[in-house]
């Protein structure tokens, strides 16, 4: 979405419809439309017996291999992720929210892991597809199934994408460090 006349100034929320019928349709199903908080989704699932500690563990491989390379996970296009097990311990959310559409983001989610060598977190979920490298139906399937779809998001910098929000971030270092200088 282009944004006019500072459209990012202006805090906007948008109800989400809970029919899907009158969506655009994607590769894999109808394709969430973008909202002031960009795209994402949630997936709520079950951990696996015996998997809660390995789940939980799995931050610290994500934590690790961003300190390994800062920009591994930069194709998804992310702005956040959280992670949450809950009901002692038994189930698990997943909440992202990025800039590109499911499609794309579910596409470059298994490109990225294939080709770094780090597993995903939703191996440890059931009903999860074991061949999910080369079963991409299965691993769509899974996130679909699984996915529990807000009905109202809200953007304090509404369609602002991560790429620009970086943007202004170094615009504004670069203006603090000319300041300094001038000093």
């Amino acid at each position: 979405m282009q944004m006019n006349n500072h459209e990012w100034m202006t805090p906007k929320a948008v109800a989400i419809p809970k029919e899907s019928d009158n969506w655009q349709m994607g590769m894999y199903g109808p394709v969430w439309p973008k909202t002031p908080a960009c795209y994402g989704f949630t997936i709520i699932a079950k951990v696996k017996p015996g998997r809660a500690e390995i789940v939980r563990n799995y931050g610290n491989i994500i934590s690790s291999a961003l300190k390994d390379s800062p920009h591994v996970l930069a194709p998804l296009k992310l702005h956040y992720l959280r992670w949450v097990l809950f009901d002692n311990d038994t189930r698990f959310m997943y909440q992202g929210i990025f800039d590109t559409d499911f499609d794309k983001y579910t596409e470059d989610a298994i490109a990225l892991f294939t080709a770094t060598g780090i597993n995903t977190i939703f191996e440890n979920l059931e009903d999860f597809p074991e061949d999910w490298k080369s079963n991409k139906e299965g691993f769509i399937k899974f996130v679909r199934d699984h996915q529990c779809p807000s009905f109202m998001e809200y953007g304090e910098y509404p369609y602002a994408s991560a790429d620009e929000i970086k943007k202004a971030l170094k615009l504004k270092a670069a203006f603090s460090d000319m300041l300094d200088q001038m000093q």
